[in-house]
């Protein structure tokens, strides 16, 4: 099992980050263009434990690939929870942790993720999923900071 983390600040408040990221639709806007991320169903209302959200997306390759997640746990302007049901990873774990912070609020991402296919998945982790990881938060960090300004 691998472990991802990432903290960006924003200068914005804790109730406009949350407003931001509890609306499932919004993912979309903060998803690099050539992955090919739509929202088949389920972000149709904020969201709230137990919700099921179904994606098509291209992570590698442009092979298009069909992702569910449920959102297991939501503390509204705290964190929340996205599990993967159906998708890419042998297991997807995304916890969103979200705090003020003087002139702003502090986002962190932790993600603790395994790829498919054993000891393979494994040797093809840190050069390819890895990467690709970095990659898509890089996209969101710049995504967020022209959207929101850059917190000094």
């Amino acid at each position: 099992m691998y472990t991802f983390h990432r903290t960006q600040n924003l200068p914005i408040s804790l109730e406009q980050a949350w407003d931001f990221f509890s609306d499932p639709k919004n993912l979309k806007t903060i998803t690099p263009e050539y992955m090919g991320f739509d929202i088949i169903a389920g972000a149709d209302r904020r969201m709230y434990p137990g919700q099921i959200i179904e994606y098509r997306v291209s992570p590698l390759l442009g092979i298009k690939t069909k992702w569910v997640t449920e959102i297991t746990h939501v503390v509204p302007n705290e964190y929340f929870v996205d599990e993967q049901r159906f998708g890419p990873y042998t297991l997807w774990h995304h916890k969103h942790f979200f705090s003020a912070i003087d002139g702003g609020v502090a986002m962190e991402d932790l993600i603790h993720y395994k790829a498919p296919m054993g000891a393979l998945g494994s040797l093809f982790t840190p050069l390819i999923v890895t990467p690709k990881l970095e990659e898509i938060f890089n996209y969101r960090t710049q995504k967020l900071t022209e959207m929101f300004g850059s917190y000094s």
